[in-house]
């Protein structure tokens, strides 16, 4: 009879032990929205994150200004915005963003893209770059009024240069999406767009990052949702981990630090 008495204790201090513990909260869904840039990165470590928390991500990609004027609306709602540091501290002093939230995740330089067996252009200097666009029978980039970061840049790059009027004479203006798709579906013949979105396109080949004394990063930093949660809080932890940087560089962006 002892061993059952034994037996009959434990499990009866088992049973003690399981109510005294505190019981796990349930998954929580994540509403996130960011930027396309940031996507392939985003992408592979929310599918990290799922696994290891059992929380659902659902993620939203549209350039920074569509976000901005969707929030501004009220159109758009989320527990996790990953933006440009400037939109974040803006949504920060609208009350919108938790004050001291934002975190930093990486950053990504502008290339030049064409379609995978054609010429690559010149592009080591300013100078052939400069020869490369005007030469072209066509060039893509985010339209500007689309709020893309990379087609505000381009579009002010192409004034500060010299050659606005005669590169836009033939531009293909992307309102959304990757530019390097336009250029594999032969709607022009070379394009211009952040780095980390040419790199995911199938067919799309890089010709390389603009020149040094013209280049220009991008940083996207995370903000959690003025009075948002543990769950929120946590993504954002992760997505900034050490973990990230192999992920981070293989999709073809830097740490925001470096």
């Amino acid at each position: 009879m002892q061993p059952i008495r034994i037996c009959l204790t434990a499990a009866l201090a088992a049973a003690i032990m399981q109510g005294l513990m505190p019981q796990s909260a349930e998954a929580a869904e994540i509403k996130v929205i960011s930027g396309g840039a940031f996507k392939t990165v985003l992408n592979a470590l929310v599918a990290l994150y799922q696994t290891e928390s059992g929380n659902t991500v659902v993620v939203t990609y549209r350039t920074v200004g569509q976000h901005m004027k969707l929030i501004a609306s009220g159109e758009e709602k989320f527990d996790v915005a990953v933006l440009t540091p400037e939109a974040i501290e803006g949504l920060a002093k609208d009350g919108k963003v938790a004050p001291g939230s934002r975190t930093d995740l990486a950053k990504t330089g502008v290339g030049v893209v064409v379609k995978a067996g054609t010429p690559l252009p010149d592009i080591s200097t300013v100078e052939a770059f400069k020869k490369t666009l005007l030469a072209a029978k066509s060039v893509a980039y985010i339209d500007p009024a689309a709020g893309g970061s990379s087609g505000i840049y381009v579009g002010k790059l192409l004034e500060r240069l010299g050659i606005a009027k005669e590169v836009n004479a033939k531009v293909v203006l992307v309102h959304g999406g990757e530019v390097a798709t336009h250029i594999v579906d032969g709607e022009a013949e070379i394009g211009i767009h952040q780095i980390s979105e040419i790199l995911a396109v199938k067919g799309a080949v890089l010709v390389g990052p603009l020149p040094a004394a013209i280049q220009n990063f991008t940083v996207y930093s995370a903000g959690v949702a003025a009075g948002d949660g543990a769950a929120a809080k946590s993504l954002v932890k992760f997505l900034s981990g050490p973990h990230a940087l192999s992920i981070i560089k293989a999709k073809g962006m830097e740490p925001a630090g470096s």
